[in-house]
């Protein structure tokens, strides 16, 4: 399992050292809860647009706000899966380990609206690969990353935030360079295939959405990874709970 240490400079990774005033709701991360999501029904027809707060804010009756996002999963030139521990900054499930990066389009951004070809979600896939692990544009470009397929998955059973998304799982097999952003990402690690279950089976909390994917497909995905074409699906929306 190797590990990349959050900091320039360094070699191997420890997890970045936070204080308990860190802990607070960051400005960048109160910020972002006035982004717009993509509101959309089951069929992931766009039907208007929310706030990130309230798209996450679970509500008396139990219920979400249904809304698009997308997960990036990133192989290196070795076939290694690249993961990140979300900070603790994050409003949702801090400190979690999940793949590479996961974020939603937003109405806010004309061209992240645009669907065809799922443009608007690559689109958004590469400004957040950018924005999180600091993977420069060029090193994601468009015609890199591959739509595989979608999931439908929620989770509302953890307090006062929660999820339930139309999820555009997106490949990007290079090797890239990284420099995270701190307020995203607190520690970023590559892992190879034959770790996978014994990193599921240790005391690592992941999201939701990273263990219900990793019970999905994710073997046959990275066992694929030269043939993946053959595992596209833009059609079905596959329903994990």
């Amino acid at each position: 399992m190797k590990l990349f240490q959050c900091m320039q400079g360094w070699g191997k990774v420890i997890c970045r050292p936070y204080s308990a005033a860190s802990m607070k709701l960051s400005p960048l991360q109160e910020a972002a809860l006035e982004e717009q999501c993509i509101l959309v029904d089951d069929d992931d027809k766009v039907v208007g647009h929310a706030s990130k707060h309230d798209c996450h804010r679970i509500g008396k009756d139990g219920s979400v706000l249904l809304h698009r996002a997308f997960s990036v999963f990133v192989f290196n030139s070795k076939n290694e899966l690249l993961l990140q521990k979300r900070s603790p900054h994050k409003i949702t499930f801090p400190n979690c380990f999940t793949n590479s990066c996961c974020s939603h389009p937003l109405h806010d951004i004309p061209g992240e609206r645009e669907e065809k070809g799922s443009l608007g979600i690559l689109r958004a896939a590469q400004r957040r690969l950018h924005h999180e692990l600091g993977i420069p544009p060029e090193q994601a470009a468009l015609k890199d990353l591959q739509y595989l397929t979608r999931i439908q998955y929620k989770a509302n059973d953890v307090g006062v935030w929660g999820e339930n998304e139309i999820d555009y799982i997106i490949l990007l097999h290079k090797d890239v360079s990284l420099n995270p952003n701190y307020e995203e990402v607190n520690e970023v690690r590559y892992l190879a295939r034959e770790q996978l279950d014994n990193f599921i089976k240790s005391d690592v909390v992941l999201t939701p959405w990273f263990r219900l994917i990793t019970g999905y497909k994710l073997r046959d995905w990275w066992d694929n990874l030269h043939r993946i074409h053959n595992f596209r699906d833009h059609e079905t929306i596959h329903k994990l709970n």
